[in-house]
């Protein structure tokens, strides 16, 4: 299954992505639809298409990345906060784990579960952002 996994081909340096975090234990890179600029897909490293299969031992390491993530958002794009969202099977586009999160400010017209997707100008602001919160997320 990983062979024709996107996300795996996108951790495997095998398709392009504007590269976030690149972790042991997670890989971040910018949504190409994103809710707002410097929306971010984390997923592990490792192919597996649920929460429930991430083992046990990893989920801590995992989600302390979401959560740095989640942080440089703030500091670094100036958000007021975030919205961090997993789907488990249902409305997962990519059978492969992965958490949004995506830069948050009030009065964003963000409301309920219809979000209006949008795109970066350029590839070129897209690598500027993923610049960014690289840089905020800084080295493990």
């Amino acid at each position: 299954m990983a062979e024709e996994c996107v996300f795996c081909e996108i951790v495997r340096g095998e398709r392009e992505a504007h590269v976030v975090l690149d972790g042991p234990d997670a890989f971040a890179f910018l949504d190409t639809r994103p809710l707002f600029k410097g929306h971010a897909l984390v997923v592990p490293r490792a192919h597996c298409e649920t929460l429930a299969e991430l083992p046990a031992e990893c989920v801590g390491p995992f989600f302390g990345e979401v959560q740095r993530l989640s942080a440089a958002m703030e500091s670094v794009l100036g958000a007021a906060g975030s919205f961090v969202a997993m789907n488990n099977r249902v409305s997962q586009s990519v059978p492969h784990l992965h958490v949004h999160v995506v830069p948050r400010n009030r009065k964003d017209g963000l409301r309920g579960f219809f979000w209006p997707r949008q795109k970066y100008a350029s590839d070129a602001e897209a690598v500027e952002y993923a610049a960014r919160l690289a840089e905020a997320a800084g080295p493990r």
